[in-house]
């Protein structure tokens, strides 16, 4: 096989002694005064994870999604298909022990739409168990009805987590609280 690079010829013994010859009066130079800078990098800022999680986040809980003009003591329910009609009667009842919960009455709606895709996220109920938010009835809003009812049933509805959910008894707060069943993580 022809090549056009010629092979590497080994160093002669005759080319050593003259590179000695040549270097024999040098002297290394000192490492004095020398500051060797050891500093970490900075952990690099996922900026597209970030702007994917905020985009997420809009996408998730759309406020285009309208099911209905409600009131505030109007009962919220639903009930994703699969969902058994015992399973969904208990849940309605209150027989779910209530794992944690969420008191979002009194934020505003970007404030809510944040705290309730994090703890959408990190609520881990147990076989059993449901999980409570309270949204707060709406009397104290204007003639616009009740904000934050209407916005959290809209974005429950649009949950993948969420199996089903049903306005709480009145001793956990009837209508400005929901009870959640959430799917396993």
């Amino acid at each position: 096989m022809f090549s056009l690079k010629p092979k590497p010829q080994p160093d002669s013994a005759d080319d050593i002694a003259l590179f000695r010859e040549w270097v024999k009066d040098v002297t290394p130079l000192q490492a004095t005064n020398q500051v060797v800078h050891y500093t970490k990098k900075p952990r690099p800022i996922p900026m597209k994870s970030i702007e994917d999680e905020k985009q997420v986040l809009i996408d998730m809980f759309s406020d285009e999604y309208d099911p209905s003009d409600m009131q505030p003591g109007d009962v919220l329910s639903y009930c994703r298909g699969g969902i058994q009609q015992r399973v969904f009667l208990k849940l309605k009842r209150g027989g779910y022990r209530v794992a944690s919960e969420i008191d979002l009455h009194g934020f505003n709606v970007e404030q809510a739409r944040q705290y309730l895709y994090f703890f959408l996220q990190t609520a881990h109920p147990r076989q059993g168990e449901c999980v409570r938010i309270i949204h707060g009835k709406g009397n104290r809003s204007t003639n616009q009805g009740p904000v934050l009812k209407i916005k959290i049933s809209r974005w429950l509805h649009q949950h993948d987590r969420v199996l089903a959910y049903h306005s709480a008894r009145p001793v956990d707060g009837g209508t400005g609280a929901v009870y959640v069943l959430l799917k396993a993580k």
